[in-house]
């Protein structure tokens, strides 16, 4: 269980995961990204199951906005980098779907 004392912990472990998260966006390398951001959700699911608004106060609360503020960062640069990108793949798919399509329809040309 997650007490207050830890709390900045988690929120820390989460940031350096976006970070790494991000440099595997930049450098193309999909499959660490989907691990990390699997490790990340995890780490997400037990903040939101322990961490409340009120928890903190102080310096402490200065420091949880803070990480937030440079998780959020991080999140809005790998979409930048993965939203053009599962767009050309969601493309690339439809295309080589609908040309399934058209020749299980009209069948091969090899033949003519």
């Amino acid at each position: 269980m997650i007490d207050n004392d830890n709390i900045l912990e988690v929120y820390e472990n989460v940031a350096a995961i976006t970070t790494r998260m991000l440099a595997a966006a930049r450098t193309g390398d999909w499959e660490q990204l989907a691990e990390l951001e699997s490790q990340c959700s995890s780490q997400v699911a037990a903040l939101r199951k322990f961490d409340s608004p009120t928890a903190l106060t102080g310096p402490d609360r200065d420091k949880k906005v803070e990480i937030i503020r440079k998780i959020l960062s991080d999140d809005q640069q790998i979409r930048s980098i993965t939203e053009p990108w599962m767009k050309q793949l969601a493309t690339m798919m439809q295309s080589t779907g609908t040309e399934r399509k058209l020749s299980q329809a009209y069948g091969s040309n090899s033949g003519a």
